[in-house]
């Protein structure tokens, strides 16, 4: 069965949700521990923000403030393949879940560490979840082609070397007819006042050592020809912009401090020893973020959502 498809957002969601699988196979194996990695990812899958405890909350405070946001519109049938690229520590998983109970998902992750603390929240959070958790790199699945229905895949290409080719991997297990959803974000679209050099230097910084990384900080912009040029069809982005004053103390704290702000300040330490600036610049850059969640501040962000079919 193939998905009608159409030019905009709205419908290509609306479409998916109608997707029935055309495959009668048996859910996907468990293949935790395929690869013999363990523990965090290597040097050339560099995550610049770490992987920290405080990070890890720093995803589910992200995941949890921007839920209503960033799923909308994302819901697949009871009987679909589904497969999560990047699941991290599962702070978006709990949210596909909630959002599509009867679906069938398959939760990947190069990192085993953080697959275990996927488990752990999806345990927790979604007791009798049906998941299979997959620990291994997304350019090597060792799935058969065409396996899955749908693809999703949240805050993952910023962080690779090639997403063309992240996308090619994920492709081949898409059958035909079956959608992929991205979501990035993009630094460059952060507005806030009062306005500051010195903040907007700082989240430069993070830019930087997002690239000196291998990633993108500014992918967001790059959704619709990253997908149509990799050959999905009928791609569709929609801005997701969050617009935080202080009549939205739920964002100011969810976002501004608790997401925003803090994954800045996770840099520090790399931003000092990269020499891209100094102690007291980066402090008074980081307080000035901090500012524009006071009395009076306000803090803008622009997400790039993009679905594409597989022809």
């Amino acid at each position: 069965m193939t998905t009608k498809t159409t030019e905009t957002l709205a419908t290509a969601e609306a479409a998916a949700t109608g997707i029935t699988p055309t495959s009668t196979r048996s859910p996907h194996p468990t293949t935790e521990g395929a690869h013999a990695t363990t523990g965090n990812p290597p040097d050339d899958h560099a995550y610049v923000h770490g992987y920290s405890p405080a990070e890890a909350r720093r995803l589910g405070d992200q995941a949890d403030t921007l839920a209503e946001l960033l799923h909308a519109g994302t819901a697949y049938p009871p009987g679909s393949r589904v497969l999560e690229a990047g699941c991290g520590v599962g702070a978006q998983t709990v949210h596909l879940l909630a959002s599509s109970p009867g679906a069938e998902l398959t939760a990947a992750d190069l990192s085993a560490d953080s697959l275990g603390q996927a488990r752990a929240r999806v345990a927790a959070q979604a007791p009798g979840a049906r998941v299979t958790w997959h620990h291994g790199d997304l350019h090597e699945l060792p799935f058969a082609d065409d396996s899955f229905d749908h693809l999703f895949v949240c805050f993952v290409l910023e962080h690779l070397a090639d997403p063309s080719a992240a996308l090619a991997a994920l492709r081949r297990v898409l059958r035909p007819g079956g959608t992929i959803t991205v979501i990035e974000g993009d630094h460059g679209s952060t507005l806030f006042h009062p306005d500051s050099a010195a903040a907007r230097a700082t989240v430069d910084h993070l830019v930087r050592l997002q690239a000196d990384a291998g990633g993108d900080a500014l992918l967001g912009r790059r959704l619709h020809p990253l997908l149509a040029d990799v050959g999905f069809r009928d791609v569709a982005v929609r801005p997701l912009t969050v617009s935080v004053d202080d009549s939205r103390p739920a964002l100011v704290e969810g976002f501004t401090r608790r997401t925003f702000v803090a994954m800045v300040e996770s840099v520090r330490a790399d931003a000092l020893a990269a020499g891209l600036t100094t102690a007291a610049a980066f402090d008074r850059g980081v307080a000035d973020l901090r500012r524009t969640a006071e009395e009076g501040g306000t803090f803008h962000y622009t997400f790039f959502k993009a679905v594409g079919v597989n022809p």
